[in-house]
C-alpha cells in the first residue's frame, strides 16, 4: 500500500491529514502483514494504529481487551464514522442469542472490520469453531502487560492467549500493544506470545502537557481537593481513590460543596456504573471519583486534571491513570497527595500473598515512594523508569512539574556519590537500596552479618547523614546512570559502566536536597500555564452548547461528534459550508456529512450577526474584547448558567466578573439572576436587603457593609446591588 493511500484512508475515515508520531510506520508494517509490538503512552494514538489497518484490509480483525467499558467506547466511536452499523461489533458476555447472532452473520457478511472480544469469549469453543472458518486479518491485543506478572496489572487469563490464536489459526498476524511497560515487561510480552521477532515500535513516554505535582496529604485533604477542583470549575476531572469507601465518602464530600460529582467503583451494580461513566462522557458531571476500576481506556479527550487522593502500587499505575488528563494536547494537571502513611498501608496487604508477589509489591511500591520524595525532575524520575532518557533542559514539558517549577536547594556530594559507589562495588552487588544504606550507616542486622559485612572497613563510614540523605541520593544516583537497581533479583543494586568510570575519575555531583513531607504544607498552589491561541471564545461557547444537544439527541458522547481541538479550530477558521467543515482538523468527508449540517448553520448566523471578515485565508477579526464579553455575559445570564461557570470560563476571579456585570446593568441593560441569588440568600434576606437599598442615600458597597455589621459577605452585597438596579432602575 503507497504512501499516498494511507494518508488518504486516514482523511477518509478519520478526518486527519497527519499521523501522530510512530503510527504511519506501526500501520505499515501491520498491512503487510507482520507481527508487530507498539509501545505508545496513553493518549499516542495507540487504537488507531490498528483501526484503519482493520477498516482497510479484507476480512475482520480481533481485538482483544480486558474491558466491556472500553470496548463499548471504541465501537460507538467507530460507528460514528461509518453508515454501517455492524462495522464495528463486541462480542462478550452482555449479549444475547440474537445479538451473538446478528455480530456472526456480520461478519460472515464481511461487513464486520473490527470484532472486540474478552479473552474469555475467546475460550468458548462456539466462537473458536466459527472463527476458524472466517477470514481474519489480524489479531490486536490491547493492554498487551497484562500479559505479565511484572505488569501492574496481570491478568491469568491473558497468559493462554497464544494457545488460543493457534486454534483459529496458525498464521494470523499479531500486534500487541501497552500504555505502560518497564523494559522487563516488554520482554515477556514478546515471549509469551512467541513474537520474539515481532518489529518493535517505542514512542516516548513523554507527556509534555502534563503537569505533574505532589503535595502533602494532611489531614484536611479533602479540603485541599476541594479548593484545587473549585479553582478549576467546568473543567473535567477524575479523582483516584484506593478503596470503594473513600469514593463513596469524597463523591458525598464534594456533592455537599456544590461540586458535580459521581461515584464509581466495582462494587456499584453496572447500570449505575454505566449511567455516571455516561454522565460523565456526556459532561453532565464535572468529576468521577473513582476506584482504578474506572477509566481503563475511557477515551474522553479534554479530561483537564487527574488527583490521587491516595498514591497507587506502582509508577506504572501512576502513569497510566495520570495519562488519561490531556489526551487531546490541552491542559493536564496530574496532582497526587502523598503520606508515608499509605506506603505502610499498602505494604500491610501485600503481606498476605506468595512471597515472589511480594517482592515484586515491595520493588514497585519502593520505586513510588522514590517517585513522590525525590526533587529532581519528575518528568525525568517516570521517563528514567520506563528506560528513557530525558533531558530537563531541552526536552519538551521541560519545566511541567513542581520540582522544577520551585527548585529545591543543591549542594556538593562527590565524596558521598563516591562512598557509596564504593560499597556496592565491595559488597559485589548482593543488597537491594535499604542494606547498601544500613551498610553507610553502621546499622547491622541478619543479613548484613551473615555477609560479614559488618566487618569491612566502610561499614559505618557515611554515619555523619541519616538514612533519609543516603536514600535520597541513591535514587538520585539511579536517575543519573550511576548505579542501577536489577529487576531479575528483585532489585539489588549494582554498579554501571558509568558508575565504574566515576569512582576511575570522580567529577562533580550536585544533589538536590530531598522533600520532607511530614511537615511540609504548601499553601502556594502551582498551576501550569495555559497556552492562548486565536479562538473565539465566545463560539467556542455555542458550539460547545451546540455540540451538547447534537449528542443527547444522537444519544452518543460529546466527543464522538466533534472533539474539542476540532471546536477550536472551527472557532479559528468560521467555515460556513459543509465542504469548508470537511477541512477541518479532525472531521472529514463522512463527519462533516452527518454532523456538520448545524454546526456550518449556526457558524454562518454567528459571522453575520458578529460583522465578522472571513477573507479567503480565514484570518479572524476580534469583535473587540468588551462587547464580545458584555453580548456572552448577557447570553449566558439569560440561559441560567452558574455565574462561577462563566467567570471561570473567560478566565476571570468573582470580584472581576461581578465588575462586569456591574458595568452592564448600570449601562442600562438589564441582567436576571434571581437563578442564582436565590441559592445564596433565602427570602427574608432578600426583602431586607430590597428594602435596605430602597432606602439608602448612596449604593456604596462598604456602607451597606456596615449597616449590616458582618451579616452578609461583600461578595454577596454586590450581587443583590446588580438584582436591585437591573429591576428597579432599568
Amino acid at each position: 500500500m503507497t504512501e499516498i493511500n494511507l494518508h488518504q484512508e486516514l482523511k477518509k475515515y478519520f478526518g486527519f491529514s497527519q499521523f501522530k508520531g510512530l503510527q504511519e510506520d506501526v500501520i505499515k508494517n501491520i498491512v503487510s502483514n507482520k507481527d508487530t509490538f507498539v509501545i505508545m503512552p496513553t493518549g499516542g494514538g495507540k487504537s488507531l494504529c490498528y483501526q484503519l489497518p482493520a477498516l482497510i484490509k479484507e476480512g475482520t480483525a480481533i481485538v482483544v481487551s480486558p474491558l466491556i467499558a472500553l470496548m463499548k467506547n471504541q465501537v460507538d466511536s467507530l460507528r460514528s464514522i461509518s453508515s454501517e452499523k455492524g462495522i464495528a461489533h463486541v462480542l462478550n458476555s452482555s449479549l444475547n442469542k440474537t445479538e451473538t447472532k446478528q455480530v456472526k452473520s456480520d461478519i460472515a457478511n464481511g461487513i464486520t472490520k473490527l470484532l472486540y472480544v474478552a479473552p474469555e469469549s475467546l475460550t468458548k469453543d462456539e466462537h473458536i469453531d466459527f472463527l476458524r472458518n472466517q477470514k481474519i486479518s489480524f489479531l490486536a491485543i490491547d493492554e498487551a502487560h497484562c500479559i505479565s506478572e511484572w505488569g501492574h496489572d496481570f491478568r491469568p487469563e491473558y497468559r493462554n492467549l497464544r494457545r488460543i490464536i493457534k486454534r483459529i489459526g496458525d498464521d494470523i498476524p499479531m500486534i500487541a500493544l501497552t500504555a505502560t511497560a518497564t523494559p522487563k515487561v516488554q520482554e515477556d510480552i514478546l515471549k509469551n506470545l512467541g513474537i520474539s521477532d515481532a518489529e518493535v515500535f517505542k514512542a516516548s513516554f513523554n507527556r509534555p502537557n502534563l503537569y505533574y505535582e505532589i503535595r502533602p496529604k494532611t489531614a484536611n485533604v479533602d479540603a485541599d481537593i476541594i479548593r484545587f477542583v473549585k479553582q478549576n470549575e467546568g473543567k473535567s476531572g477524575i479523582i483516584y481513590c484506593l478503596s470503594r469507601k473513600k469514593v463513596e465518602e469524597l463523591a458525598q464530600t464534594l456533592q455537599v460543596n456544590g461540586i458535580n460529582a459521581v461515584p464509581y467503583h466495582a462494587g456499584l451494580d453496572s447500570k449505575t456504573r454505566g449511567k455516571h461513566q455516561d454522565m460523565f462522557l456526556m459532561e453532565d458531571i464535572d468529576v468521577v471519583v473513582a476506584t482504578i476500576a474506572f477509566g481503563m481506556g475511557i477515551d474522553k479527550p479534554d479530561v483537564r486534571f487527574v488527583i490521587h487522593h491516595d498514591i497507587p502500587k506502582s509508577i506504572e499505575s501512576y502513569y497510566q491513570e495520570t495519562g488519561r488528563a490531556g489526551r487531546d494536547g490541552g491542559e493536564g494537571h496530574c496532582l497526587a497527595f502523598y503520606a508515608y502513611k499509605d506506603i505502610e498501608k499498602l505494604e500491610k496487604f501485600m503481606s498476605g500473598k506468595p512471597v515472589a508477589e511480594q517482592e515484586i509489591g515491595q520493588a514497585l511500591l519502593q520505586d513510588v515512594v522514590a517517585f513522590a520524595e525525590t526533587s529532581i525532575s519528575r518528568r525525568k524520575f517516570i521517563l528514567h523508569y520506563f528506560g528513557e532518557d530525558f533531558d530537563t533542559e531541552t526536552g519538551d514539558g521541560g519545566d511541567m512539574d513542581d520540582n522544577v517549577r520551585n527548585p529545591k536547594k543543591q549542594h556538593e556530594a562527590q565524596e558521598e556519590v563516591e562512598l557509596l559507589l564504593k560499597v556496592v562495588k565491595k559488597t559485589n552487588a548482593i543488597y537491594k537500596a535499604k542494606e547498601v544504606v544500613n551498610t553507610l550507616i553502621g546499622k547491622s542486622n541478619a543479613l548484613i552479618k551473615s555477609h560479614k559485612t559488618d566487618e569491612i572497613e566502610l561499614f559505618g563510614k557515611g554515619k555523619a547523614r541519616d538514612t533519609n540523605y543516603w536514600m535520597a541520593l541513591l535514587r538520585q544516583v539511579l536517575v543519573a546512570g550511576l548505579l542501577k537497581k536489577d529487576i531479575e533479583t528483585y532489585g539489588l543494586i549494582r554498579l554501571t559502566d558509568k558508575g565504574k568510570e566515576f569512582l576511575k575519575n570522580p567529577t562533580s555531583f550536585k544533589m538536590t536536597e530531598d522533600h520532607i513531607y511530614e511537615s511540609d504544607s504548601q499553601e502556594k498552589i502551582n498551576t501550569p500555564q495555559k497556552g492562548g491561541g486565536a479562538t473565539d471564545e465566545q463560539l467556542m461557547k455555542m458550539l460547545k452548547d451546540l455540540r451538547k444537544k447534537v449528542a443527547k439527541r444522537k444519544e452518543v458522547p460529546p466527543f464522538v461528534v466533534f472533539q474539542d481541538p476540532s471546536l477550536e479550530d472551527m472557532a479559528t477558521k468560521y467555515p460556513v459550508t459543509i465542504e469548508e467543515l470537511s477541512n477541518i482538523h479532525g472531521v472529514g468527508e463522512g463527519k462533516a456529512k452527518k454532523f456538520g449540517k448545524e454546526f456550518v448553520k449556526l457558524i454562518a448566523q454567528y459571522v453575520e450577526d458578529n460583522d465578522i471578515m472571513r477573507p479567503d485565508d480565514l484570518v479572524v477579526k476580534s469583535t473587540g474584547a468588551n462587547s464580545g464579553l458584555k453580548l456572552y455575559i448577557i447570553q449566558n445570564v439569560d440561559r441560567k448558567l452558574p455565574l462561577t461557570d462563566i467567570a471561570s470560563s473567560k478566565g476571570l476571579e468573582m470580584p472581576e466578573f461581578i465588575k462586569e456585570m456591574e458595568a452592564i446593568v448600570y449601562s442600562g441593560t438589564k441582567l436576571n439572576i434571581n437563578y442564582w441569588l436565590d441559592e445564596i440568600l433565602d427570602e427574608e434576606q432578600q426583602e431586607e436587603l430590597y428594602e435596605y437599598f430602597l432606602e439608602a442615600e448612596t449604593d456604596k458597597i462598604d456602607e451597606a457593609m456596615e449597616e449590616f455589621d458582618g451579616d452578609y459577605e461583600d461578595e454577596e452585597l454586590r450581587l443583590y446591588r446588580i438584582k436591585f438596579i437591573s429591576d428597579v432602575a432599568n
